[in-house]
């Protein structure tokens, strides 16, 4: 009797195997992860696969960028050195009749800024007491933006600027091997100090851009990169898509650097030779700290580092 007994289904929604969508058959990335009808998903996707596609293809160079960077950011501390060297007696006259050194105080200055970028730089190559290099380096953009007179000037302050965010960013990728040293210690206000250097560089990487965008005759196409390079810099001090970011502004500076400052094409004798020759390496110099931006990231107080917690 109980076979004839029939079980009623509930009436209501059909049944479904899977209420919460976890066995869904599409990819995780990928065009095909996106919703065909929201076309951010769709470019946030993409996005994804670009990201994952340059992470791979940059491998092999990754080992090397560290090295690459730092010796970039140095790399204007050695011409500025070379260039004292070579250019002694100018250099004094210079102190001494515009400036108003007295004799035997502007051949220390020099001596000291010589020694210092010297070995500064060498130590920050080697990674040999990075901290002391990065602090006897910033002392000699200070000392020499006031023993110059060119505190003043709009374009040498927003470059230093840029190359003070480079020293910091050296700085920032030492603490990271540092922190080994201190292992059994509680290491919380180490990691913060980072955060807040790594953020300093980003912000302060960007003045070489805005430098430029104040500067010069406008154009369509300069009105363009400026645009574009602009997003760029506010991706990178945001810490928003920050590899990506830094490397556009890498390779844009990389390319305007070959074209706008080429010194090498000037006749030794003209007097712009060196104004070009010294843009030149300090624009390598941010190009440095943007190297080493792309292989450290851009560190915990950022928004790419936000949305890892979300």
């Amino acid at each position: 009797m109980s076979s004839r007994i029939s079980i009623a289904r509930p009436q209501g929604p059909s049944y479904s195997p899977d209420p919460h969508g976890i066995g869904n058959s599409r990819p995780s990335s990928g065009y095909r992860a996106a919703d065909p009808d929201d076309p951010l998903e769709k470019i946030r996707a993409y996005s994804k696969q670009i990201e994952d596609n340059v992470e791979i293809w940059s491998q092999p160079a990754r080992p090397h960028l560290p090295a690459v960077g730092r010796f970039l950011i140095v790399v204007t501390f050695l011409e500025d050195s070379l260039r004292i060297v070579t250019q002694w007696s100018d250099q004094l006259w210079y102190l001494q009749k515009h400036r108003h050194f007295p004799w035997g105080i502007s051949h220390t200055f020099l001596l000291l800024n010589v020694i210092t970028m010297l070995v500064g730089s060498g130590a920050v190559i080697a990674k040999k007491q990075t901290e002391f290099a990065v602090a006897g380096l910033l002392a000699v953009v200070i000392i020499q933006g006031f023993g110059y007179g060119l505190i003043f000037d709009l374009n040498f302050f927003l470059r230093n600027l840029s190359v003070i965010g480079g020293l910091f960013m050296v700085f920032s990728d030492a603490m990271v091997s540092r922190k080994k040293l201190f292992a059994g210690l509680p290491s919380l206000s180490e990691n913060d100090r980072r955060k807040y250097f790594l953020l300093a560089g980003r912000v302060l990487l960007i003045f070489l851009f805005l430098g430029f965008v104040l500067q010069g005759s406008w154009s369509f196409g300069r009105m363009i990169l400026s645009i574009v390079g602009l997003a760029a810099c506010t991706m990178v001090a945001v810490g928003f898509k920050a590899k990506w970011s830094a490397s556009f502004l890498v390779i844009v500076l990389s390319v305007f650097n070959v074209f706008a400052n080429n010194w090498w094409s000037v006749h030794s004798a003209h007097p712009a030779r060196d104004f070009l020759k010294y843009d030149f390496f300090q624009t390598l110099s941010i190009v440095g700290g943007l190297i080493l931006l792309v292989n450290m990231g851009p560190g915990g107080l950022s928004v790419d580092e936000k949305k890892k917690n979300f």
